[in-house]
């Protein structure tokens, strides 16, 4: 009688242990879970913020681009033509002015 309450009592620690043993694994794949989805929803975050930081290098880039050609159109003769004429009014010999009456 005594090996039989001894081997009931063996069996039950046994089950109890790996009850416990099953609530553990079943706890941590549930914060493995949550904690993937997490993750998931901030590569997404990151993944759009590289986007419009791309983008913005781009226009960026173009930005660069149209200044060094204006830079190098103000070194032009053209240029300075422009400007006598719009700023400073100036005209070449013989160029007549029209202007309209307001």
């Amino acid at each position: 009688m005594a090996k039989r309450k001894l081997a009931f009592r063996k069996k039950r620690q046994n089950r109890l242990a790996m009850t416990m043993i099953m609530i553990v694994v079943a706890m941590l794949l549930v914060v493995v879970g949550i904690k993937s989805i997490e993750l998931k929803a901030k590569q997404e975050q990151y993944a759009e913020r590289e986007a419009a930081l791309m983008r913005q290098i781009d226009d960026e880039m173009k930005r660069t681009e149209e200044i060094e050609e204006y830079k190098k159109y103000t070194k032009t003769k053209k240029y300075a033509e422009e400007v006598a004429k719009d700023k400073l009014g100036l005209v070449h010999d013989g160029e007549i002015i029209f202007k309209e009456k307001e």
